[in-house]
């Protein structure tokens, strides 16, 4: 039996409440089903606040126990820390002080906060993370000759970056529905020695039910196409309906994104990488929009279906996006020539992108697909991606990361620009171009993570063909 097993039976023994009384509560614990023989002490100890889940390789927190997994003696005197709180009595208080005894350097470990803080121990807690990003971005070079044709200079333009963040990601317990939850971040960037202050990049309120969950405020938006729609924050309300340990959920989204996510162009181009072939002779850092002016947000609203039961199997959903932006107005003419940046005729501020994905999971192995279209532009107006993936830490770490963890993929991606005008665009591809991708990550050690990606194609729109690497290094704490 493991120790994290063992641990559990001890402290649900000491904190004395009847095992029965919970035998009807679900346990959102995809690893623990209800004829598991520990199911019950599990259950009990979850909702009297003695231990937490640990968050799975999708992201979604407090869905694993890990009972296969030995705990150290630091999480075991958290424990036993808790269960103080619960302020035993009789036989159990005397098995409790009998742990006491065993933990007590861990326990003298923790200080302050264990002999006077402890009641207070759910009610903030703090995470965060120092990542360092290396990427480099190449393409073929191009030129005019003499007579004004488009020609192939030879060699590549490159753009390189050396990034590093630090993250404070604090959370705080009002009750026992509702947190409030935060992003703050920092940016260095190493290849120039400067640094910004730290912003508050996300802030919201969000209370989770049996059977559903409700965030308000500046929060994430990542949809279940896994990055080539969104990966970005708005403003706004988010409400889903189920869970996962039932396999289905509905998530509804509404509000505003910032002015300068949105803006109707085949080179929409974010943050640090521009197209780098000059089409049309612009420079790299040049958008491409006409007529725009960036001041007003976006407005939206989006549902998102999934069923994913976690299991061996099929699992897939469907999602609807409807924006409105001015900034999607604009066609140009240069030289007598028509350029189209988003709609043929430029006349439409909306968007409206419909979303499909599907896969078949078997043990760590899974292949999987999505695929996006706005139905409203008429140029780079469909994205998707096939991947095929093995190993448990697809995507990257957390603080639940253990050492030995490890994740590979490979596949294609082709990134229209006017449907993920926000998409996972600065990993692998980028916005506007299409090709096969690769990628593996490795957790050496608990809580550290490497990751690297590459990618190789060409342009969707205009010549020229689009090459990258990245390399990024996580510690979690």
């Amino acid at each position: 039996m493991k120790k994290s097993v063992a641990a559990a039976l001890a402290a649900a023994a000491v904190i004395g409440v009847s095992s029965t009384s919970f035998a009807a509560i679900a346990n959102p614990f995809t690893d623990v089903p209800a004829g598991h023989w520990a199911y019950q002490s599990i259950e009990k100890l979850r909702v009297a606040g003695v231990i937490d889940g640990y968050t799975d390789e999708y992201g979604r927190p407090n869905s694993l126990f890990r009972g296969d997994r030995n705990i150290t003696r630091y999480e075991a005197a958290q424990m036993i820390a808790r269960a103080l709180a619960k302020n035993p009595t009789g036989a159990n208080k005397a098995e409790l002080d009998r742990l006491v005894a065993e933990f007590r350097d861990e326990l003298d470990a923790l200080g302050v906060r264990v002999a006077n803080l402890e009641k207070y121990a759910d009610k903030l807690q703090m995470f965060g993370k120092i990542e360092y990003t290396y990427k480099s971005h190449r393409t073929d070079r191009y030129g005019y000759d003499q007579n004004g044709n488009r020609v192939k200079l030879g060699g590549k333009n490159r753009v390189n970056m050396d990034d590093m963040i630090f993250r404070f990601e604090p959370v705080a317990h009002v009750n026992d529905h509702w947190t409030l939850r935060a992003r703050i971040d920092a940016h260095v960037d190493l290849s120039r020695d400067t640094s910004s202050d730290y912003h508050l990049e996300r802030g919201w309120a969000q209370g989770d039910y049996d059977n559903f969950q409700i965030k308000l405020g500046r929060q994430p938006l990542w949809t279940n196409e896994d990055g080539i729609v969104w990966d970005t924050e708005y403003s706004g309300a988010e409400v889903t309906f189920g869970k996962f340990s039932d396999g289905l959920r509905a998530t509804f989204y509404g509000g505003r994104l910032n002015a300068g996510k949105v803006g109707g162009s085949i080179r929409n181009m974010t943050k640090w990488d521009g197209r780098q072939d000059a089409n049309a002779g612009r420079k790299d850092w040049e958008p491409g929009y006409v007529g725009a002016t960036r001041n007003d947000p976006t407005s939206f609203w989006a549902v998102n279906v999934q069923y994913d039961p976690g299991a061996k199997g099929l699992f897939g959903g469907a999602g609807y996006y409807s924006l409105k932006d001015d900034d999607l107005k604009g066609v140009a003419d240069f030289n007598g020539n028509k350029v189209v940046y988003y709609s043929n005729d430029g006349d439409t501020n909306k968007a409206k992108i419909w979303s499909v994905n599907a896969g078949w999971r078997l043990g760590k192995g899974q292949i999987w697909g999505a695929y996006a279209r706005n139905t409203e532009a008429d140029i780079e107006e469909t994205s998707w991606q096939v991947l095929a993936k093995y190993g448990d830490l697809f995507g990257g770490g957390n603080q639940s990361t253990h050492k030995g963890q490890w994740a590979v993929w490979a596949g294609y991606k082709q990134l229209g620009s006017n449907v993920g005008f926000e998409a996972l665009m600065h990993d692998d591809a980028a916005a506007g171009t299409k090709g096969f991708v690769a990628g593996a990550s490795w957790a050496p050690m608990d809580r550290i993570v490497v990751l690297a990606k590459y990618f190789k194609g060409k342009y969707i729109t205009g010549n020229g063909d689009a090459e990258r690497l990245f390399g990024r290094v996580e510690f979690f704490f």
